[in-house]
């Protein structure tokens, strides 16, 4: 009997272990057969973002002729700006400093003085600055009467103008006038529907009459009000409530937030801002009072040159390449954009390896780039993909690059263009000598570009160099990756990429670089779309709001105004390669 129960007992325990060994294989082979089924059904199609497509005209009124001042005379000062700060970690001083530096603008920065002594204004009968920027205008106006005297004379005697922020805080008296200037401050206003007013003599770069729709970000605004003849407003918005300003009219009128200063008070020119640069619109108007408050010495001209780039033609895993519609899409676009930039054409990287390695309808795609290969221009990527600085021999890497030219005379692409982009910028700087001899034996390069040159970041820096007869030229990403296909996938919500094209990173990227070439990447041009929408909109955005003059040209015409306009970088900058990781 004993002996029954223990056969009873060690069937039972294997049967047990029977029915878990079965439940782990029913719940493996369910995770395979989901994973499966997740990852080939076909994608819920949503709507493609639209750009773009117009301005805001509908807020455009007619206005009498802008005031004329005439410039300031700054011509007996260096190009120089001075820059009071209260911190020189300080978010404002940081947003100053980079308009600058990537404008190429000289600038000194000075802790304000309270009752210390200002820095030294002259040299040998010439004035050391050509412009003052205070971070708190209060430091300004509380000088003591010594050093005010002094600064003022020095800005009148070498016409030189001030520009001045005031940032209210908790503490900020609601109004109160501004020492020794006919200005009232009214502080502390939650404000939307910011206006530009075209009557503004310092407007240059900006385009008049549009208007910023929506509540302004922040419940800290500051706004200025004078019966004074010498103030001109030059942003205006209304109150978001019917918040009682003393002194002035309803709060359906419109208030000054940037007031510009004529000279007719003291005969010095100023510009004041009613808050920081964190909004978009006054990076904009702060450029503009550079340029007006300096006679235009500190000031770029209106043109500006744009080379799309797309890298990785005929590179891409399957489900993300382009397809047949994709191409029409992107000829349509171009076509639209020719239409806003003289001579715009996408410039299209190919790595002839991967031709037809697609799904089909993406091979179709693959063959409808080259039916339409003359309406576009062509620079080779490398055969593989592969990163030259990894082929220590030129030969092998020669042989690498003729098979990809003997891909495009066999598919008829031209190649003609005389530019060159190599996978993930490798070799080109740090320099690696075979890539260079390599382009020219084979290929007959004579421009590249780099993002790496002399730092990846930051992309302020970035600047060109001549080697071995092969012009360099800075390359800025536009937050496009290939990584980055969907418009409500995009890292940090598609508000991101919005906010990038309308007065963020890729508007300033324009707005402060005279010349622009954008890496982008095949699958931003499939799936979403984003290469399309991005342009688009930033054409669009920047027509709508600046005098810009957009245009293109090809890489080697577009090498030698580079240069033409910064010769001084022809020589490269040798140091330590280790210095960067990448």
């Amino acid at each position: 009997m004993v002996k029954f129960w223990k056969f009873v007992r060690s069937f039972r325990q294997l049967e047990l272990h029977r029915l878990i060994l079965m439940l782990m294989v029913f719940s493996l082979v369910s995770m395979c057969l989901l994973a499966y089924y997740v990852t080939n059904s076909p994608k819920i199609k949503e709507a493609l973002p639209l750009p773009i497509s117009d301005c805001n005209n509908q807020h455009r009124v007619s206005q009498p002729p802008r005031r004329h001042t005439p410039l300031l005379d700054s011509s007996r000062t260096d190009p120089m700006v001075l820059i009071f700060a209260e911190s020189i970690y300080s978010q404002l001083i940081q947003e100053i400093v980079t308009i600058l530096e990537s404008s190429r603008f000289k600038y000194r920065t000075e802790i304000a003085p309270g009752k210390g002594d200002v820095p030294t204004l002259t040299e040998k009968g010439r004035g050391r600055f050509a412009l003052i920027v205070y971070e708190n205008i209060l430091k300004y106006v509380n000088l003591d009467a010594w050093n005010r005297e002094l600064l003022d004379k020095y800005c009148v005697e070498y016409g030189v103008g001030i520009i001045g922020f005031f940032k209210a805080n908790e503490n900020s008296l609601l109004s109160a006038q501004l020492k020794g200037f006919p200005l009232f401050l009214h502080s502390n206003l939650g404000l939307k529907d910011y206006h530009i007013n075209p009557n503004a003599p310092l407007l240059y770069v900006t385009r008049a009459n549009q208007v910023e729709q929506g509540p302004l970000p922040g419940d800290d605004w500051t706004v200025f009000q004078s019966n004074h003849s010498t103030y001109e407003p030059v942003l205006l918005a209304s109150t978001k409530s019917a918040e009682y300003i003393p002194h002035l009219s309803t709060h359906k009128a419109l208030h000054a937030t940037v007031i510009q200063d004529l000279g007719l008070h003291d005969g010095i020119q100023r510009v004041f801002f009613g808050n920081t640069l964190n909004f978009w619109l006054h990076k904009l108007i702060f450029v503009d009072a550079i340029a007006y408050l300096t006679g235009k010495r500190l000031c770029l001209s209106l043109d500006r040159y744009l080379l799309v780039d797309i890298d990785d033609i005929f590179v891409g895993k399957e489900g993300t390449r382009m397809k047949v519609l994709d191409v029409k899409a992107l000829l349509l676009s171009q076509n639209k954009l020719r239409t806003l930039v003289p001579n715009f054409t996408f410039n299209l990287g190919f790595s002839g390896k991967f031709y037809h390695t697609g799904a089909s309808e993406e091979d179709a795609g693959d063959d409808m780039l080259l039916k339409h290969r003359n309406e576009f221009w062509w620079f080779p990527h490398m055969w593989s993909h592969m990163q030259p600085h990894l082929f220590h021999n030129e030969t092998v890497l020669a042989d690498q690059m003729k098979l990809n030219n003997q891909f495009a005379l066999d598919h008829g692409i031209p190649t003609n263009m005389g530019y060159a982009v190599a996978p993930h910028h490798s070799g080109v700087y740090p320099v690696h000598t075979q890539l260079y001899k390599a382009w020219k034996s084979i290929w007959g390069i004579k421009v590249t570009s780099t993002e790496e040159y002399p730092h990846l970041k930051p992309a302020r820096y970035r600047r060109g160099f001549i080697h071995n007869g092969i012009r360099v030229l800075p390359r800025q990403t536009c937050g496009l990756f290939t990584h980055t296909i969907f418009y409500n996938e995009y890292p940090g919500g598609s508000k991101e990429l919005d906010k990038s094209i309308q007065g963020g990173e890729l508007f300033l990227t324009v707005l402060l670089n005279p010349i622009s070439i954008f890496m982008t990447h095949l699958s931003n041009y499939g799936n979403d779309r984003l290469g399309l929408y991005t342009f688009e909109s930033l054409v669009k955005f920047v027509q709508c709001w600046t005098n810009l003059k957009l245009q293109t040209l090809p890489p080697v015409e577009l090498a030698a105004k580079y240069f033409e306009l910064f010769p001084e970088e022809k020589d490269p900058l040798w140091q330590n390669p280790c210095d960067d990781r990448r």
